[in-house]
């Protein structure tokens, strides 16, 4: 069982900058794809940024050079560094996690199968 918990949303106006955090429960970076995702009110959920277990990484492409996805596997945490904020980028954010084999490249969600709760991102002046 994994369990991972997001933090580090909070609200901030269009052209700023946050990072998201999420905690692990286990060291699965050599195991798991591991990725962010998003929903906007009324919309399906969508992965934002993916990392397969050989470090190889997807991007949406509405957040292509304005996001980075990283890793610090010796303390569990990822992170998304998420730069010149829009107002579209408002969403609650989830990190999610699936053991290989796995899809890693412009998946759904239903390809992923350990969630974390959510962080909220709100982007408005």
């Amino acid at each position: 069982q994994v369990h991972l918990a997001e933090s580090g949303g909070g609200s901030v106006q269009p052209g700023g900058s946050l990072r998201l955090s999420c905690a692990v429960s286990k060291d699965i970076h050599s195991t798991h794809c591991t990725a962010w995702f998003r929903r906007a009110p009324g919309k399906e959920r969508e992965a934002v940024a993916t990392m397969s277990p050989f470090n190889s990484s997807y991007y949406a492409d509405s957040v292509k050079g304005r996001f980075t996805f990283s890793q610090d596997n010796a303390k569990n945490t990822w992170f998304l560094q998420m730069d010149s904020l829009k107002p579209e980028d408002t969403a609650m954010y989830y990190c999610a996690a699936d053991s290989l084999p796995c899809r890693w490249y412009d998946p759904r969600d239903a390809d992923f199968h350990y969630w974390g709760q959510g962080t909220q991102v709100t982007v408005s002046s």
